[in-house]
């Protein structure tokens, strides 16, 4: 366990997720006060985009527009020009509220979904992980997969990891320059895959819930333990490097690394993740460390 120095860059949110740093500030969604909003290294906040249907995943085109995840209503928004328009509609394949997503360098969109009402505690299923395409097509592109979240893309645009928080995995596919996937692989397992049950149960039988994440340049990835209270460095095969732990009482939810070195490691940090107990309050928080290893790669 390493000890380092946080620093708070904002607190007053609901919950925090799919943080990115873009053009010299962090981008970082709110669940249940429902906005998008830029959040400057020293802390101050402007609101960008309110969206009804409960935010999660961003990212970028090649053209500069910001791909939204809506939630609620299992859309991708694309916002330019001042306009906010629906990319796609994905309803037809989640099982869930649509999670987070990345957006490659030809404006491919990958994205996941929770596959089973989460705040109801229902019994937890595997889902798939679908392509979105610049003109709005969309593809499943891999199955049977346990709560696909975080993904991140590596420097080369040759590979996609995605974070598996219910299958106690990060499964790496081969990334193709026309968004095809293929060489599905398990790129770090940190326990066996769920043998069903109680969401309790699944949970209870995790070692780490890999969330939200990103890459640094030395290939390794941090990665958001959403059930540990931590981030993990994390090599391909599991070896952890290094483990975070965040203060007393706050869950680590997602992650990002950026600032103008990329060495600063901002974390989304809320006691937990239930909107009953998260959406009336103010208790999340933008934590941010230092470490040694800048980012790479996507988003």
């Amino acid at each position: 366990m390493t000890n380092r120095q946080f620093r708070t860059v904002f607190e007053g949110g609901s919950f925090f997720e799919g943080p990115r740093w873009h053009e010299g500030t962090w981008w970082v969604s709110d669940f249940y006060r429902r906005t998008v909003s830029t959040v400057t290294p020293d802390g101050a906040e402007s609101v960008v985009l309110e969206v009804e249907g409960q935010p999660s995943g961003l990212g970028w085109m090649p053209d500069g527009a910001l791909i939204v995840t809506s939630m609620k209503d299992r859309r991708l928004l694309r916002v330019a020009d001042g306009s906010t328009t629906t990319l796609a509609d994905l309803t037809e394949h989640c099982g869930g509220h649509l999670n987070d997503l990345v957006v490659d360098t030809h404006g491919h969109v990958f994205v996941g979904d929770l596959a089973f009402d989460l705040m109801a505690m229902a019994t937890p299923e595997p889902t798939s992980l679908k392509r979105v395409d610049p003109d709005g097509t969309v593809t499943v592109v891999a199955e049977r997969m346990w709560t696909p979240n975080g993904m991140a893309i590596t420097p080369d645009g040759g590979t996609l990891l995605v974070d598996e928080t219910l299958g106690n995995r990060v499964t790496a596919f081969d990334l193709a320059a026309d968004g095809s996937l293929s060489n599905r692989r398990t790129w770090a397992e940190f326990g066996p895959e769920p043998a069903g049950g109680s969401l309790g149960e699944v949970l209870g039988g995790l070692d780490v819930a890999p969330d939200g994440c990103t890459l640094d340049a030395d290939g390794y990835l941090w990665v958001a333990d959403g059930k540990n209270g931590r981030v993990l460095r994390v090599a391909e095969g599991a070896t952890v490097a290094e483990e975070i732990a965040a203060p007393e009482g706050l869950g680590v939810f997602a992650c990002a690394l950026g600032g103008d070195d990329g060495r600063t490691l901002l974390l989304c940090c809320a006691p937990d993740f239930l909107e009953h107990t998260r959406a009336p309050v103010r208790e999340a928080v933008l934590l941010a460390v230092d470490v040694e290893v800048p980012h790479a790669g996507l988003p």
